[in-house]
């Protein structure tokens, strides 16, 4: 039987502290792995939202990081597969699809996530321009764009169609056109915003759309 006190074998061989006691955890290979996986990602972030995934090259990206090439490969065998990790980062980041408009009514939902995204420049440029990219051939962004927006589409349109049984859509309103053109409108203005934000408002757009389509409490 083990008693409090003794000590046992540490998995590197060597004696364990004494049972009992705490000591500090060592940082292993893996979690300077991962910190240094982050900072790839992060630099990433930056290279592909100015120069985009066609401009922004991995050696940009490994001279932000301070490391080789060679050793950014190491972590991400491929461009395509850096752009993937992140698209994985931005969708952490965003909280556009945390919350469906069912939660809170599209209205707010809508606006409320607007105002986030004024907080969020970087996150909205990088979108702006993987977006803008993804229609030419091959490329690996196109997938993930292409499903968020009929992911979004789906979603607007559903919450028009239980504002509309509830007798709240404006006569001659298609759900579905009016979900897309809800995403067209949403995309198209933060792309003049960024290029002009102190003229352009894209909240106030945003609402005088759905004032349009939907009838107010």
């Amino acid at each position: 039987m083990t008693t409090t006190g003794s000590t046992t074998s540490d998995s590197d061989g060597g004696p364990a502290a004494p049972t009992g006691t705490s000591r500090p955890a060592r940082r292993g290979p893996y979690a300077k792995s991962a910190e240094r996986r982050v900072a790839i990602v992060e630099a990433a972030f930056e290279v592909f939202s100015s120069k985009g995934y066609v401009g922004g090259s991995l050696r940009d990206v490994a001279e932000v990081v301070g490391m080789s090439q060679t050793s950014l490969l190491h972590y991400f065998p491929s461009k395509s597969a850096l752009l993937l990790a992140v698209l994985e980062r931005r969708d952490a980041v965003s909280d556009r699809s945390a919350a469906p408009p069912d939660c809170g009514g599209l209205v707010e939902t809508v606006l409320g996530q607007a105002r986030h995204n004024e907080s969020v420049p970087g996150l909205i440029a990088l979108y702006a321009v993987l977006a803008g990219e993804a229609v030419t051939a091959g490329n690996p962004g196109s997938g993930y764009v292409r499903e968020r927006f009929e992911r979004l589409r789906v979603e607007y349109g559903d919450a028009l169609r239980a504002l509309e049984a509830r007798g709240r859509l404006r006569p001659g309103v298609d759900p579905d056109r009016a979900a897309s053109g809800l995403v067209a409108l949403w995309d198209g203005i933060q792309v003049q915003w960024l290029l002009d934000p102190d003229r352009i408002d894209v909240v106030q757009q945003l609402q005088d759309y759905l004032e349009l389509v939907i009838v107010p409490e």
